[in-house]
């Protein structure tokens, strides 16, 4: 038994661990990608395009990496992705045109990949109760975003961004070499090879399945995509000098990554339902609020026109900011926890299917953030569109679980209220 809690315990820091590089690398651009922008002398839309390219193929690529995952185990699986990796990694630095960094881009994005390998792989070493807390901690790996924009930025300035690239390819190198070495296979974790394909898939037929990418699609593409734009944001928003602006974009990616852990806990105690929907209302507030763009607006007084300013500081920005992050690294893990709640035997192909849509949220919100921008000239344009689609998702979240469950509860009251009464005289 103790063995078993040590080799449960060494396969989720050794992922964790991996995980937190593999976020490193994918949201890479996120920093470069500004220099870059400046070099080729790019546009918001194409910027957007830029730095949301390997999150296409990190996302497209989650389906199958779950299927390998559940039918080969996810210890051979995950240790190959990162091996994949490194030359395309490498091969960044001497990118000098925007269609040869979109191409290396793609096969970099695989890194993105990881997370759905990772979260069945450890997942299955845990019982029930206590999966919720195991895929918390592996998503604390979410952290990478983070520790890239505090880490590259230094880069940038001692050595030039094409340093950036190198110092990650050899990391990765590094980090799959620990891996493989410090983890373990528990061929009981692979559902065999009598499990065919349209088995596997016959998931995607599952009404929740949809409803749960929906929510993913927020608390995780919305977390890539506000991680990527953020550092952009703060330099055009507020003028603020690179390392300054990734500094302060960390604030949003730091709880982001750190907080799924709590949220894992939260969601094994309260449930997963309970937690994902307190999560999209206070993400609503928030981006309620983030949505306002810098204004003037002017009034006519007894005096003559008087104007006033409305719009967000940098200081309250980040507040708001850094709640958005809390709450959603409360939901990546609510999610998942209704995932391993339904789908104990199917977590691989479920995840990746839930990861898939969350990725492609992180992938097309940039672009769509570019190109609000380009065609609006508002900012803040990125936090509307985000508005939007958590309105959306409560709204869908409300008619499909919140009134049934109420209408259930109406329902056994009517009933018990029109039961025969005993009484005594």
């Amino acid at each position: 038994m103790a063995t078993q809690q040590y080799k449960a315990w060494s396969v989720v820091i050794m992922s964790t661990l991996a995980f937190t590089v593999c976020f490193m690398i994918w949201m890479m651009f996120a920093v470069i990608g500004i220099p870059i922008k400046a070099t080729l002398g790019l546009n918001e839309t194409q910027f957007g395009i830029l730095i949301a390219t390997p999150v296409l193929t990190g996302s497209l690529a989650r389906l199958p990496l779950g299927m390998w995952t559940d039918k080969f185990g996810g210890r051979l699986v995950f240790f190959i992705l990162m091996l994949c990796t490194v030359i395309p990694i490498w091969l960044i630095s001497y990118a000098t045109q925007f269609w040869q960094f979109l191409l290396i881009g793609l096969f970099v994005g695989i890194a993105g990949g990881s997370f759905t390998v990772g979260i069945a792989y450890c997942a299955r070493w845990f019982p029930k109760e206590r999966q919720g807390t195991a895929m918390g901690i592996f998503g604390a790996g979410n952290t990478g975003a983070a520790i890239t924009k505090l880490l590259a930025p230094i880069i940038v300035v001692g050595y030039g961004w094409t340093m950036v690239p190198k110092v990650y390819a050899v990391l990765m190198l590094v980090t799959a070499i620990l891996f493989w070495f410090f983890t373990f296979t528990d061929t009981s974790h692979k559902v065999g090879k009598s499990v065919s394909v349209k088995e596997q898939l016959a998931a995607l037929k599952d009404p929740r399945v949809w409803r749960y990418s929906q929510y993913y699609s927020i608390v995780f593409g919305g977390y890539v995509a506000l991680a990527l734009w953020m550092t952009k944001y703060y330099v055009s928003e507020y003028g603020f000098d690179l390392k300054t602006a990734a500094f302060l974009a960390a604030a949003f990616s730091i709880p982001g990554g750190l907080l799924r852990a709590v949220g894992g806990y939260f969601s094994d105690k309260f449930g997963a339902h309970t937690m994902t929907w307190w999560v999209l209302w206070v993400s609503l507030v928030c981006l309620f609020f983030l949505s306002y763009p810098q204004s003037d607006i002017t009034i006519q007084t007894i005096s003559g026109p008087t104007t006033f300013h409305f719009g967000l500081t940098p200081t309250v920005f980040t507040i708001l900011l850094f709640t958005l992050g809390v709450f959603f690294a409360i939901g990546k893990a609510s999610v998942f926890k209704y995932i391993s709640d339904d789908y104990p035997d199917n977590i691989g192909v479920v995840s990746g299917v839930v990861g898939l849509a969350g990725g492609m949220g992180g992938f097309l919100m940039p672009i769509m953030f570019g190109a609000l921008v380009d065609l609006t000239g508002i900012r803040s344009s990125a936090f509307m569109l985000m508005f939007g689609v958590v309105w959306v998702s409560l709204m869908w979240m409300y008619f499909t679980e919140v009134r049934p469950v109420h209408a259930e509860k109406e329902l056994i009251r009517a009933q018990n209220s029109d039961s025969p009464l005993t009484t005594t005289v």
